[in-house]
């Protein structure tokens, strides 16, 4: 999907500082006859890791640091379903960075078919150490890293 087509949709913060294109598949899809509310929040994680990998901020670069990023509150708000060959883009955002210690990543869900948002959603992340897993503030690369979408 060209960047072009992306743009063409509304976003909420204007075009996503990451995303990424997603299908449903049978797999996704449970009793009701819908995407699963569990893989939703699957998705969310994987594209807030493809933007932190894309940012130079994958998993070696946290163990180097002894620092990473974890969900320490998910909000989403379902608004339509989706189905089995649903083709739908995730677009992701840094909203907030205190630079101390957590960051706020908002995210929307849309399918391209008709353009409509089906999911909101909202992480709050914060800054541990790998090695004790308690909070810890975050590194240089981290404040510069994860940096705030300008609306």
């Amino acid at each position: 999907m060209s960047q072009q087509t992306i743009a063409n949709f509304e976003w909420d913060y204007g075009v996503p500082a990451f995303y990424r294109q997603i299908q449903v598949s049978d797999e996704h899809i449970d009793i009701m006859g819908h995407t699963n509310n569990v893989v939703y929040v699957s998705w969310l994680e994987d594209v807030a890791w493809g933007h932190s990998k894309a940012l130079g901020l994958g998993w070696e670069k946290y163990q180097q640091l002894n620092r990473a990023m974890v969900a320490r509150r998910h909000e989403v708000d379902y608004l339509a379903a989706t189905f089995a060959g649903d083709d739908l883009i995730m677009g992701t955002w840094i909203v907030e960075n205190d630079a101390k210690l957590s960051i706020t990543r908002r995210y929307q869900l849309v399918r391209v078919g008709d353009g409509a948002t089906v999911l909101r959603g909202c992480t709050k992340w914060v800054c541990v150490a790998i090695d004790s897993g308690k909070p810890k503030r975050m590194p240089p690369e981290f404040v510069d890293g994860y940096v705030v979408t300008q609306q």
